[in-house]
Formats: structure tokens, C-alpha cells, sequence
């Protein structure tokens, strides 16, 4: 059975980019959701299923961080594991959105074997 994820990022393409090494790193997904900021993300958290989402740091209208911030503020969708992707990923920002109920990081750049590995265990 495939799962829901939701990629957010202010770039369509990188959108894309992380769809592509989904599917090359052979993760199962039934749908996969787009949002282009934490705003539009928590939109698409409140009227869908999602099992997993995967965001960006730096966006526009409400960041990453922000994203977490509110998320983790409405109980029905606090739980849902989010993955942080960006080139932003030192300690500092992954400490704090770790803090803020990120349960992992993925660095720009990044391969399918990457994906698969930081991501699969979550699908099981």
C-alpha cells in the first residue's frame, strides 16, 4: 500500500526534483501533494490524508520553521512526520527544527539512495 506525501517548497522545480528521487529511490506513494510555502502546506494538512511531508527551510510567506511552529499547535495534524530538505542544515536550524518536531534532515544536494534511506524507515 503506497502513502501521502506532501512536498513543500517555494520552487516548483525542486518540487519535482524531490518527487523524481521519490520515486527513484522506490517509495511507494499513492498521491503526492504540492505546497509552495508552511502556509499552503498547512492547508493541504487540513484536507488531506498525509503520511509524511517533506519541506524546505527558506520560503516565502511562512518559512519551514514557522511551518513547524503551527503545526505542531493543531493536535490533528501535530503528528504527521515532517523531513526537512534544504542546503540550510547545520546544527543550529535542524536543532531547532528537531526541537520543533522535525524527525530528520535531508542536505541539498541529495541522491535517491539518500531519500531512501533517511525517509523508508518511516514508510514501513
Amino acid at each position: 500500500m503506497g502513502h501521502n506525501v506532501l512536498l513543500v517548497d517555494d520552487s516548483s522545480t525542486m518540487r519535482k526534483i524531490v518527487g523524481r528521487a521519490l520515486r527513484q529511490a522506490g517509495l511507494e506513494f499513492d498521491t503526492i501533494f504540492e505546497a509552495a510555502d508552511g502556509l499552503l502546506a498547512l492547508e493541504v494538512l487540513e484536507k488531506e490524508a498525509v503520511d509524511i511531508v517533506l519541506s524546505d527551510i527558506n520560503m516565502p510567506n511562512m518559512d519551514g520553521i514557522s511551518f513547524l511552529r503551527e503545526k505542531a499547535e493543531r493536535p490533528h495534524i501535530k503528528d504527521i512526520p515532517v523531513f526537512m530538505i534544504s542546503t540550510e542544515t547545520g546544527d543550529d536550524i535542524i536543532g531547532e527544527a528537531k526541537a520543533l518536531g522535525a524527525v530528520g534532515a535531508i542536505k541539498k544536494p541529495f541522491t535517491a539512495e539518500m531519500v531512501s534511506e533517511i525517509i523508508g524507515p518511516f514508510l514501513q
